[in-house]
C-alpha cells in the first residue's frame, strides 16, 4: 500500500471536492484503487486524527470539520513554492527538535528546501543554548538549505527569514510585527517568533545550514515564557497554522532566491524597514563585554552597526541584544 498519510490526504481532498457534499464509499474506493474495508480503516483513522466525517446510507461520506493539525498532505496542498517543501516535507506529532531532525536528514543528503514540521517539541532549541518552549498551538519547523553562499552571508539568511515571517504574519492575520536583530520577531515589546540558524561548514565552504523557526500562533500565553506573546493573544482569534506556514515558506523562498541571485541589497533595506532597533539605544551582551549605543544600521552582510557615546561605530555579528527605551 502507498504511504498512509498520502492516502489519507487523497481521501480528504475527495471529500472536500465533492460538489454534492457527500461522496460514496464505492466512488472513493474505485478512485483510489482499494477495497471498501481499507476505506473504512482510513476513515476511522482520520476520525481519530480529529476529522469529523459523517456517514449516511445511500449517500456516502461527508467532511464536516478538520482539526488544527499540520499534516503533510494538508500543507502540501497549500504550497505555492517551487522547491521549499517540495523537496521533502516531514511531519511529526511530537519530536525533540526539528533542527536536530533536519540536521540528521541533511547528513543523509536531502535536497535544498526540505522541511521538518512538528506539532510539539520536547527539546526545542533557542540561541545561546537556551530552550525554545514549544507547547501545542505553535508553529515549529526547520529548513535544510544548501544555498552555495559564502559563510559571511549566513547572517543575512537569518534576517531575511525574520523578514519573511513578519510579512507573512501581516498577510495572514493583519498583525504588524518587527524584527529584533538578529533573529527574533516581536509584537511591540513581546517576542512572537524566534529563529535559530545552525551551519555545517569548512573554513572556506558552507556545506548546508539548518534554519529553525518557532512562531507562537494559537499558543496560550500562560504556556509561554515571560515577555512572550502569541498571534491569538494579539489578534483575539485563532489563525490557520497551515495557511501561515504556507505563506512563510512562500515569502521566504522569494527572498532566498533573490539573495542567491542578486545579493542582500534590496533585502537589506526591507530588513531595516522592519527593524525595531534602528534609531534606538541598545545594550548588547557579548561573551567578554557589554556594548551600549545607538543601533544605526544593518550593513551589507547583516551585521548590526552600533554607535557608542563617543561616536565610534562597531559592527556586531552576534550577541544578546536588549532594547533600551530612552
Amino acid at each position: 500500500m502507498k504511504n498512509d498519510l498520502e492516502i489519507k490526504g487523497k481521501i480528504i481532498w475527495l471529500l472536500r471536492d465533492s460538489k454534492e457534499g457527500y461522496i460514496s464509499g464505492e466512488s472513493i474506493s474505485k478512485k483510489l484503487g482499494f477495497s471498501r474495508a481499507y476505506l473504512w480503516k482510513y476513515i476511522s483513522e482520520l476520525r481519530d486524527d480529529g476529522y469529523s466525517i459523517d456517514a449516511e446510507p445511500h449517500k456516502g461520506y461527508s467532511l464536516r470539520s478538520s482539526p488544527d493539525k499540520l499534516f503533510d498532505f494538508e500543507v502540501k496542498r497549500l504550497l505555492r513554492t517551487q522547491t521549499i517543501g517540495k523537496n521533502g516535507l516531514y511531519y511529526y506529532s511530537k519530536i525533540s527538535s526539528t533542527n536536530d531532525t533536519a540536521y540528521a536528514l541533511a547528513e543523509e543528503g536531502v535536497k535544498d528546501g526540505a522541511v521538518v514540521i512538528a506539532e510539539v517539541q520536547t527539546g526545542g532549541k533557542g540561541r545561546l543554548g537556551r530552550k525554545w518552549v514549544s507547547p501545542p498551538g505553535g508553529l515549529y519547523f526547520s529548513l535544510v538549505l544548501r544555498p552555495g553562499l559564502p559563510l559571511k552571508d549566513v547572517q543575512s539568511v537569518t534576517l531575511l527569514a525574520a523578514s519573511a515571517v513578519s510579512r507573512s504574519i501581516l498577510n495572514v492575520t493583519g498583525v504588524r510585527t518587527g524584527i529584533k536583530w538578529p533573529n527574533d520577531v516581536f509584537f511591540k515589546d513581546k517576542k512572537i517568533c524566534g529563529i535559530l540558524t545552525e551551519v555545517k561548514a569548512h573554513p572556506d565552504k558552507l556545506d548546508y545550514l539548518i534554519l529553525g523557526v518557532g512562531v507562537n500562533v494559537n499558543t496560550p500565553v500562560s504556556k509561554l515564557p515571560a515577555m512572550s506573546t502569541s498571534i491569538k493573544d494579539v489578534a483575539n482569534y485563532s489563525t490557520d497554522r497551515r495557511a501561515l506556514l504556507s505563506d512563510i515558506l512562500f515569502e521566504f523562498e522569494a527572498r532566498y532566491n533573490e539573495l542567491k541571485d542578486k545579493g542582500f541589497g534590496r533585502l537589506r533595506e526591507e530588513c531595516k524597514k522592519y527593524s525595531i532597533l534602528l534609531g534606538n539605544k541598545v545594550k548588547i551582551t557579548l561573551h567578554d563585554r557589554i556594548i551600549e549605543g545607538i543601533a544605526e544600521d544593518i550593513d551589507e552582510i547583516g551585521a548590526l552597526v552600533v554607535a557608542g557615546a563617543n561616536g565610534k561605530k562597531q559592527r556586531i555579528f552576534s550577541g544578546d541584544v536588549e532594547l533600551c527605551r530612552m
